[in-house]
C-alpha cells in the first residue's frame, strides 16, 4: 500500500498517444476536466493531442490531406496547461459537427456511405497515431462517441481498435447516469445573479420580466436559476401536463405520416403567469417580479408557431429563431390587461449563453477534475472501452456503460427530466408566488 502522501501508481497500460475531444456546447469547467484528464496521461508517459473544434477536421478527413497541428489539434503539454484548470472557456475549442448523424440504427453501419463520415473520424485519429479518444459532450455527443464504439467494433479480426471513454457534459444537467453534470452550478448561480438584478430593476419600475433560460430538453436549469434567483414562478416542459398541455395531428414532412403530438395550450400557460401577477399585486402588494421559462417550451409550441423554423443536424428547432420570452410578453401583457383594464410593461429576455462560459466555481473544477482524472482510470487503469465516467457521492467514480445509456435499436439517449412533484419541483413550487391553482 503507497503511503498517504505518495501519488498513485503507474498504471501498466499499451498507450502511446490519446486525443481529447470537446464537441457542442460550452460549459463551466470545460477546462477542467480537459487539462487533467490530459495532464494524467502526461504524467503516465503518454503523450496528449487536443483535437481542434471537435469533429470538424475529422468528420472530413482525406488522407491526402493530412491534419496540421495549429489548425486541426494542439499538442497539449505540460507547458500548455499552464494555470488552465480553473479557466474559462474551452481550450481546444467546440464546434457542433456530427459525424454519426446519417447513422439511426445499427443497421445503419453497414452502409458505406452512411458510415464514411465515421471512417474519417478513426482514419484522422490513426493519422496521427493516436490510439484512444476521450469524448467530452453532451447526449449527441455521447450517440456519436458510441456509433464510433460500434464502428470499431465492426473492424476486421486483426485491426487495434481505438477504444473511446466520454465525459457528460451539459448545463442542462439533464443527463442519465450521473447526478449533476460539470458547469451545472457555475451556471445556476450565473442567471440567478441576473435574476436578482432583474427584480431590483422590476421593482424601480413596476415591471415583469419574461426570462427565457436555457435547457432544451428539461427543466433543472431553469428550476435551479429560479430557486437561487428568487423568481416569481418557474415553468417548464415537465409542467406542461393536465390542462396546460393538448394535442395535435401533425405530418411528417418527410415521411408523409401522420401522428399525434403534445403541445402546449398557450392560453392556459399564459393564465397561470397572469394569475401569478394578479397575485402579487393585490395580495402581496407587489406590481413587479420575474418569470422564468424554460426554452425547451418552445418545442411544445403548436406547429403554425414553429413554421419556417429552421432544425440543426441533430433534428432539434432553433431556439433563437423563437424568441420564447419576448413571444409570451406580448400574450401576457395583453392578457393582464384584458382581466384587470391596467397596462404592464412586460419585457422578454433571452439568458444562458452569458453563463456557458462563466468562471468555474470550486465545486465544477473538482468535478471537472474528477472527470477527466476519471478518463485516465477508465482506460488505463480499467482497461475499460465504451463507458461514460461518472461520479457519485463524495465524487466517486463510476463508469457507465454505453448500452445503458442508449437505446440499442434507434441509438438515442433517454432525456433525465425533472419529477414531477419530486422534492426538487415542489421546492419551487413552496418557494415562488403562492397560487391556489
Amino acid at each position: 500500500m503507497s503511503e498517504s502522501l505518495s501519488r498513485p501508481p503507474k498504471a501498466i497500460h499499451q498507450f502511446k498517444k490519446v486525443a481529447i475531444l470537446f464537441a457542442g456546447g460550452p460549459a463551466p469547467g470545460a477546462n477542467a476536466v480537459i487539462s487533467t484528464a490530459a495532464i494524467s496521461f502526461l504524467r503516465n508517459d503518454v503523450e496528449v493531442v487536443g483535437m481542434k473544434h471537435g469533429y470538424s477536421s475529422l468528420a472530413d478527413f482525406n488522407p491526402a490531406t493530412p491534419l496540421v497541428e495549429g489548425r486541426d489539434y494542439v499538442q497539449i503539454t505540460p507547458a500548455f496547461l499552464k494555470r488552465s484548470r480553473s479557466s474559462q472557456g474551452i481550450l481546444i475549442g467546440t464546434a457542433r459537427t456530427n459525424p454519426g448523424k446519417m447513422i439511426s440504427s445499427p443497421a445503419h453501419l453497414d452502409d458505406p456511405a452512411r458510415v464514411q463520415p465515421l471512417k474519417n473520424v478513426d482514419a484522422g485519429l490513426r493519422s496521427l497515431g493516436v490510439e484512444a479518444l476521450i469524448s467530452i459532450g453532451g447526449d449527441d455527443t455521447l450517440k456519436t462517441a458510441n456509433k464510433f464504439k460500434m464502428f470499431q467494433d465492426r473492424l476486421p479480426a486483426g485491426v487495434k481498435k481505438i477504444p473511446v471513454v466520454h465525459l457528460p457534459k451539459t448545463i442542462d444537467n439533464d443527463y442519465m447516469g450521473i447526478d449533476f453534470t460539470f458547469g451545472y452550478f457555475t451556471a445556476v448561480d450565473t442567471l440567478a445573479g441576473e435574476i436578482r438584478n432583474l427584480i431590483h430593476d422590476a421593482e424601480a419600475g413596476r415591471a415583469y420580466y419574461l426570462c427565457e433560460t436555457m435547457g432544451r430538453s428539461a427543466g433543472w436549469l431553469s428550476y435551479g436559476a429560479a430557486i437561487s434567483g428568487e423568481a416569481s414562478l418557474v415553468i417548464s416542459v415537465e409542467d406542461i401536463h393536465g390542462r396546460y398541455r393538448g394535442e395535435e395531428t401533425v405530418t411528417d414532412a418527410a415521411t408523409g405520416q401522420t401522428k399525434i403530438k403534445p403541445v402546449m395550450n398557450v392560453e392556459e400557460v399564459v393564465g397561470r403567469i397572469v394569475k401569478t401577477m394578479r397575485v402579487r399585486e393585490e395580495q402581496e402588494g407587489k406590481q413587479y417580479g420575474v418569470i422564468v421559462l424554460a426554452e425547451g417550451l418552445a418545442e411544445y409550441l403548436p406547429a403554425r408557431q414553429l413554421e419556417g423554423i429552421p432544425r440543426d443536424e441533430h433534428g432539434h428547432i432553433s431556439i433563437t429563431h423563437i424568441q420564447l420570452g419576448r413571444m409570451f410578453s406580448k400574450l401576457v401583457a395583453d392578457e393582464y390587461k384584458r382581466q384587470t383594464g391596467k397596462s404592464r410593461k412586460v419585457v422578454g429576455l433571452q439568458l444562458g449563453y452569458e453563463a456557458r462560459c462563466a468562471q468555474p466555481h470550486a465545486f465544477d473544477i473538482m468535478l471537472g477534475s474528477q472527470l477527466g482524472v476519471g478518463s485516465y482510470r477508465a482506460l488505463a487503469e480499467q482497461g475499460l472501452n465504451g463507458v461514460m465516467v461518472s461520479v457519485s457521492g463524495q465524487l466517486d467514480l463510476n463508469y457507465v456503460p454505453f448500452e445503458e445509456l442508449v437505446d440499442p435499436n434507434t441509438l438515442v439517449t433517454v432525456v433525465r427530466y425533472v419529477e414531477r412533484n419530486c422534492d426538487f419541483h415542489r421546492l419551487a413550487r413552496f418557494l415562488e408566488t403562492f397560487v391556489n391553482d
